[in-house]
């Protein structure tokens, strides 16, 4: 199944990482939909986080808020995005620390800061298998974006 994502979605995502990162700090947003399509994202989240050059943290009490949003709005995340300062790859700290730890769920990685061009180029898309392990997968095969 591909992940539907719209224009505007992407274009938004890639707004929020730049003011967020300001092209100095990781930043991650959050592509998510409803349980009733669920190959469909209908908008980009920005999680509250601190950040740095290297990494990002979510704050634990907007985590706890956003979770309780989604259940009570039949909502799912989708795919999770973030930066990175130089090339864009699945990191051990990335690996270890995702949203969600499901098979399946895919990981977005854009690199230097997304302060380049709205596009997936030289970006890396991991997906967790069956067995727990992430592994790059093809951006084309896992995500559309819809005009």
């Amino acid at each position: 199944m591909r992940v539907r994502v719209p224009a505007l979605v992407l274009d938004q995502t890639f707004a929020q990482l730049r003011r967020c990162g300001a092209g100095v700090r990781e930043c991650q947003a959050l592509w998510v939909g409803p349980w009733s399509a669920p190959s469909e994202v209908t908008e980009v989240i920005h999680p509250q986080h601190s950040a740095s050059p290297v990494g990002f943290q979510v704050d634990p009490d907007w985590l706890h808020n956003f979770w309780v949003r989604l259940a009570d709005e039949g909502l799912g995340i989708r795919v999770q995005i973030h930066t990175h300062p130089g090339a864009a790859y699945h990191s051990a700290t990335d690996d270890a620390f995702p949203i969600i730890h499901q098979p399946g769920f895919l990981s977005l990685v854009i690199p230097r800061f997304a302060m380049g061009l709205a596009t997936f180029d030289e970006a890396f898309l991991a997906r967790i298998d069956d067995q727990g392990v992430w592994n790059e997968v093809a951006i084309s095969n896992h995500i559309e974006v819809v005009r």
